[in-house]
C-alpha cells in the first residue's frame, strides 16, 4: 500500500500565508516519513482537498491520511474536513481516506509556543 498524506488548512486569499502551509509540508517531505506529502486548503485557495486526494490517487496512493493544520477541535475541523474528507473518498473505492485530529494540545505545540515567546523576551 501507498501512504500520502494531505495537509490541510483553512485556507486564505493572503498568498504568503497559503504558501506556510506548503513550507511545512517541505519540512515534512524532509523527514522521509511519508513517501508522498500534498497540501490542501479547505476554502479560498486551490488546491482544494478533493484536489489533493485525486492528486495522491493519481500517484499510486491507496491510504490516504488528512492531517489536519488547525489548532482546536472547532466546526471546520470537526464537521467540514471530515465530510470533504467522506466525499473524496467516494470518488475512489478501494482507497482508504483517514482524518487526524487538529493539533490540540501536544506537548510539541507548548514547545514551540514557549520558543516563540522566548524569541521575543529581552
Amino acid at each position: 500500500a501507498m501512504r500520502a498524506l494531505v495537509l490541510v488548512d483553512h485556507g486564505s486569499k493572503v498568498a504568503e500565508a497559503n504558501r506556510l502551509l506548503e513550507e511545512v509540508a517541505g519540512r515534512v517531505r524532509a523527514r522521509g516519513a511519508w513517501p508522498l506529502v500534498r497540501t490542501a486548503h479547505m476554502e479560498l485557495a486551490p488546491p482544494t482537498l478533493a484536489e489533493a486526494v485525486e492528486a495522491c490517487v493519481a500517484e499510486g496512493a491507496t491510504e490516504v491520511t488528512i492531517a489536519q493544520y488547525f489548532l482546536s477541535p472547532g466546526r471546520h475541523s470537526t464537521a467540514d474536513i471530515p465530510r470533504m474528507a467522506r466525499d473524496a473518498a467516494a470518488r475512489h473505492p478501494g482507497v482508504t481516506v483517514r482524518v487526524s485530529e487538529p493539533l490540540g494540545v501536544h506537548d510539541g505545540i507548548v514547545d514551540a509556543l514557549l520558543d516563540r515567546a522566548r524569541e521575543t523576551s529581552p
